[in-house]
């Protein structure tokens, strides 16, 4: 590709009177539309040949990294690959072209899909019923905390607004809990990267409302202490809370019901096979201990003998306050096809073979960090699940940093995984192998990992200058972010 074309926009390509394409005539007559319609300008388009725009856009396209094309060991968030079976029946027509307004007894296929995924998501995770509204993660996050909020204002226990976080945490547990409006407490880590459980008992009082966790956690370590601390939260009369993103490596291993926990959110672009990237789609679905079942937002799909139907939310106040059951949290039934490829995938490995999916990535990840950890530094040195990070290179004195490395792999065809992040160590490297991937993937990947080690010893400069295989070098991301250029101008 010509580098020097690389990066220009469709815009920059437009001269005055070409075309790419020509409308059908006009059957349906002449119609004037109001004024208050009507542009006051001609819209900004580009004029372009049909050759132009073709290469242009194919051109970019093949700058596009995606998991289909190489390997993407990003930490805490399962980028692995898809099967295409699950796409090809979420696009089935049958499927696709359902409206949400039909009537049910039109729809009943697409309700027993539904149906039949908060049933299988439910004996997976160890939970009583789940919610597929929410729309993400961070969505499903948010349906949790106010189905616990919920639950304790319902019992007039409205003091109870503090919700403890790991320091290790992701960004979005703080986040959403805040825009519930609850309060955050930080619980700090051991040494080993667990919930120290000591700082964890003073913060415990009638004004906890729940405790969130991952499990295992961000540094993909397994909270060990779970019954303890479901014990203690529980004897406050406080809730566990689930997040989650990193349930992969637990997948038939084991089930955060059985830990205690009393909500749980899951990512089904992460885990269960649906699209993961670029802005979505994707899907948060959220399950529930059986004592907070009435609290699941609607409207919810329920079997009625042999048919299924759709509970709706309720509008009604309560004389001793708002109704705080059926709420409604997004439109309709969340993403529909998006969980028709999370069933589609579950039916796929069936219960005898979702046990493998936790055992596979966490034997990639240990043999990822044994095989590199005479190169880069392994700051809790644990079985880890199936993630681990390292905090950059062992030998320090190279000066070459974990940016540098993650831009150096770059040139080798890698994309780089999660950087800094958590910040709980400064120059840390979180590595997701995910059971997809395969031995000869994984040894390529710790091959170029062992020459960047290598290079960075030898001649550091080439690693500073990374990436220098790629249409764009390194790019100032400070000066990026403060002067950025989002509207394109035309200065001709």
């Amino acid at each position: 590709m010509n580098s020097k074309l690389y990066g220009k926009l469709i815009f920059e390509f437009s001269h005055p009177g070409r075309k790419a394409y020509s409308l059908p005539k006009n059957d349906f007559g002449r119609h004037e539309f109001p004024e208050s319609m009507k542009r006051r300008n001609d819209a900004e388009l580009p004029e372009c040949d049909e050759l132009t725009v073709v290469r242009h856009y194919t051109n970019h396209s093949g700058n596009n990294f995606g998991v289909d094309n190489g390997f993407y060991p990003l930490g805490s968030c399962t980028m692995k690959y898809n099967p295409i079976i699950d796409e090809e029946i979420a696009a089935l027509p049958a499927f696709s072209n359902l409206h949400p307004m039909q009537p049910e007894q039109t729809v009943q296929g697409a309700l027993e899909v539904e149906y039949n995924l908060q049933q299988a998501l439910s004996t997976i995770t160890g939970m009583d019923d789940f919610t597929l509204n929410p729309y993400a993660g961070a969505h499903g996050e948010l349906t949790g905390l106010m189905i616990i909020r919920s639950y304790h204002e319902s019992r007039g226990d409205i003091k109870r607004k503090k919700v403890i976080v790991p320091d290790s945490a992701h960004g979005t547990n703080p986040a959403s809990a805040a825009v519930c409006g609850l309060e955050v407490v930080e619980v700090k880590s051991t040494a080993d990267g667990l919930v120290d459980v000591d700082h964890l008992k003073p913060l415990l009082g009638d004004d906890i409302a729940a405790i969130m966790l991952t499990n295992p956690n961000t540094l993909g370590l397994f909270e060990k202490d779970i019954p303890e601390i479901a014990n203690l939260i529980h004897s406050c009369g406080g809730l566990l809370y689930y997040d989650g993103a990193n349930l992969n490596p637990l997948l038939g291993i084991s089930r955060p019901g059985d830990m205690g926990f009393d909500v749980v959110h899951l990512n089904l672009h992460k885990t269960f096979s649906t699209p993961h990237g670029g802005g979505g789609p994707g899907s948060g679905p959220v399950g529930v201990k059986e004592h907070l079942r009435e609290f699941l937002p609607k409207p919810h799909v329920v079997k009625d003998g042999n048919r299924f139907t759709v509970e709706s939310p309720c509008c009604c106040r309560k004389s001793d306050g708002y109704c705080f059951k059926n709420n409604r949290i997004s439109t309709y039934l969340g993403n529909f096809l998006v969980n028709l490829r999370a069933y589609a995938y579950i039916l796929s490995l069936g219960k005898e073979n979702i046990k493998n999916v936790g055992p596979l990535a966490t034997l990639n990840a240990n043999y990822i960090k044994e095989s590199l950890r005479n190169d880069y530094e392994l700051p809790i040195d644990l079985v880890c699940k199936h993630e681990f990070v390292f905090n950059g290179l062992k030998d320090k004195s190279t000066g070459v940093t974990t940016m540098d490395v993650a831009k150096r792999l770059l040139d080798y065809g890698f994309h780089a995984p999660t950087i800094y992040f958590p910040l709980l160590f400064s120059e840390a490297m979180m590595i997701e192998p995910t059971e997809t991937e395969s031995k000869d993937s994984i040894d390529q990947f710790i091959e170029v990992m062992r020459v960047i080690a290598k290079e960075a010893r030898e001649t550091p400069q080439l690693l500073k200058d990374a990436p220098v295989n790629t249409p764009i070098g390194r790019v100032d991301d400070v000066l990026a972010a403060k002067q950025s250029i989002l509207v394109y101008k035309d200065d001709k």
